[in-house]
């Protein structure tokens, strides 16, 4: 009950902070959040031992199902692209999940890895997608209602982070449940799962569709907020930028995620504005620091502060 509690504070105040931060910051905070549903998926992966490098795929196929539902179908309302995105990616998963839980450690990273270059391969070469240039989205509507300028780039702000928390919510209790715990119990002992009759199976195939359901809601924001989308978001570094900011978030808590990938946006961003030419080095440096001195993520310093409190 904390962390939902929490979890809903924050969401009041990013919503009511919205309209008085500037809008450098709320199109930053936009797509941190966004990303951060695709990390928060792949949180739940890992708690069950599955480390995927290839998030891309579904983050990609997420933003691709709203971008030919705008263009091809003439869907532009929102949440319809948001909920098509979350579809696609989730019957995607389901799919291949049969197959992809079959494979533990590091099979299984370069399988999801080769099945998201796949998928990069074939957006390249297709011309009626736009090849390597992508293609832009119109402005998204909202209940039938367009709002451009200003105000659309808050409401989609305040869509993102809804869904964001909201997904933040839901997975905690997803973590605390008995599919949840068992998860947990197969990155422990496999084998001693299968013995007490749970299958193991089941538990990984529920957890990776998961992990791509949020990934296609993560894609699908993306598309909506930068309101262009191209071949990238399925490419290998963006999969590996998944990976890196849950190992600088940490996976303790739902709302590490939230937390590592809006430090991450924000060391990024103000690098390439005042480091252009080394901004790579200073993110790897950022995360040396991290893995040296918070081998945990960044949610560690809230623990040991809990603890520090829970001891005195």
């Amino acid at each position: 009950m904390r962390t939902l509690a929490a979890l809903g504070a924050l969401l009041a105040a990013l919503l009511v902070a919205g309209p008085l931060i500037p809008s450098w910051l709320v199109f930053l905070l936009t797509v941190a959040f966004a990303k951060a549903l695709v990390v928060l998926g792949l949180l739940v992966m890992m708690r069950a031992g599955l480390v995927s490098f290839g998030q891309g795929l579904y983050y990609g196929l997420g933003a691709y199902a709203a971008g030919l539902a705008t263009n091809f179908l003439g869907i532009t309302d929102a949440l319809a692209l948001v909920a098509l995105g979350g579809l696609v990616s989730a019957i995607a998963g389901y799919v291949l999940g049969l197959v992809m839980v079959r494979y533990r450690e590091i099979f299984f990273a370069m399988l999801s890895l080769a099945l998201s270059m796949i998928l990069y391969g074939i957006l390249v070469r297709s011309v009626a997608l736009g090849s390597t240039d992508g293609f832009n989205l119109p402005q998204p509507s909202f209940f039938g209602f367009s709002v451009n300028g200003p105000a659309g780039r808050l409401l989609v702000y305040a869509l993102t982070v809804v869904m964001a928390t909201g997904t933040a919510m839901m997975l905690h209790r997803f973590i605390n449940s008995p599919a949840g715990v068992v998860g947990e119990a197969i990155l422990t002992n496999e084998i001693r799962v299968e013995y007490l009759g749970t299958s193991v199976t089941s538990v990984l195939h529920l957890t990776y569709v998961i992990g791509a359901t949020t990934a296609g809601l993560g894609g699908a924001l993306i598309a909506i907020a930068a309101g262009h989308i191209d071949p990238d978001l399925a490419y290998w570094t963006t999969s590996g930028e998944f990976v890196f900011v849950a190992i600088l978030s940490g996976i303790g808590h739902v709302a590490a995620p939230l937390l590592g990938m809006a430090v991450f946006e924000a060391i990024r961003s103000f690098a390439f504005q005042y480091s252009p030419y080394t901004w790579q080095m200073v993110v790897g440096i950022s995360m040396l620091a991290v893995i040296l001195f918070l081998p945990s993520g960044l949610w560690s310093l809230f623990a040991q502060r809990r603890r520090a409190r829970g001891a005195a």
